[in-house]
């Protein structure tokens, strides 16, 4: 048995979740998302929890089985308390504002480089060399996060760059002076 596909989802008061012709459904304080669910995989919503269940030990269901409750997992808490994933820019005259709701980067190249954030996510300047990227869909939130540090990643000489908050960039050894 799956260790994590094992355990049950605790259901938060508040939230709501249906699950229907192969689609879940969960309603929550922040928002609602839905997911389709694997035709072989069972879902079971009582009173307060969620568990999943597979019907084999076959290796496609034990892979779906774990996966499975994690999305629903992370379904439950995206729409209770939402997902957060922080950036950071470093370098000389990297600086990243709003401009209503969409970031404007100005991280070293010869314009600026804007971002129109998509349906569910928010962008918040913590400073003006650090953001976050908000949402209740976690998987969307890590892909516009993704996507923002992939216009200028960290560099390894300098460390110059759009990295993730906590990230350690490894760093390598200049050149050396002949002497």
């Amino acid at each position: 048995m799956s260790r994590v596909g094992k355990n049950p989802i605790e259901v938060p008061s508040g939230v709501q979740v249906t699950f229907e012709n192969g689609i879940l459904s969960v309603k929550g304080p922040k928002g609602e998302l839905s997911r389709p669910i694997h035709n072989e995989i069972a879902v079971a919503v009582e009173e307060g929890s969620i568990t999943v269940t597979r019907p084999s030990d076959l290796k496609a269901h034990r892979s779906l089985h774990g996966t499975t409750r994690a999305n629903i997992q992370n379904m439950v808490t995206g729409v209770t308390s939402g997902f957060t994933k922080g950036l950071e820019l470093v370098g000389v005259g990297y600086r990243a504002e709003l401009s209503g709701k969409n970031l404007i980067l100005n991280i070293g190249y010869s314009h600026q480089v804007a971002f129109i954030p998509p349906e569910g996510i928010t962008f918040e300047v913590t400073s003006a060399t650090a953001l976050n990227v908000s949402g209740i869909d976690k998987q969307l939130v890590g892909q516009i996060a993704a996507k923002i540090r992939r216009v200028r990643p960290p560099e390894p000489y300098k460390g110059k760059g759009i990295k993730y908050a906590g990230e350690y960039i490894r760093r390598k050894a200049g050149k050396t002076a002949k002497a």
